[in-house]
């Protein structure tokens, strides 16, 4: 995986204030947003990262990423929330370009 700085993110995110709607394998689903978990995500835009391209052995798993850059697997969510990933199967393939933000 070859990684470079990117400290300049732009904003990626999917959460607006308010109630939304998302298609998610082909149903609609509607979620409520605008908690306090919000403003944390749209904090990460100021966290430098790394950028990098998802290889065949860790497609469709967040936990090995996390993993990898983590230590721990525990983690699998960040990496998914800083790109706005809603599910690892449809986002995470070889070749997707990935956004690794450091731990705060």
């Amino acid at each position: 995986m070859e990684l470079k700085d990117n400290s300049d993110k732009k904003s990626y995110s999917r959460y607006n204030y308010g109630v939304i709607s998302l298609n998610h394998r082909g149903k609609i689903t509607t979620t409520s947003v605008g908690s306090s978990f919000d403003e944390f995500i749209m904090s990460l835009g100021g966290i430098s990262n790394k950028e990098g391209v998802v290889p065949s052995y860790v497609a469709n798993r967040p936990d090995t990423i996390s993993n990898i850059f983590y230590n721990t697997p525990g983690y699998w969510w960040y990496p998914m929330q800083y790109n706005s990933f809603v599910d690892p199967f449809e986002t995470l393939n070889p070749g997707d370009k990935i956004l690794i933000p450091e731990l705060l």
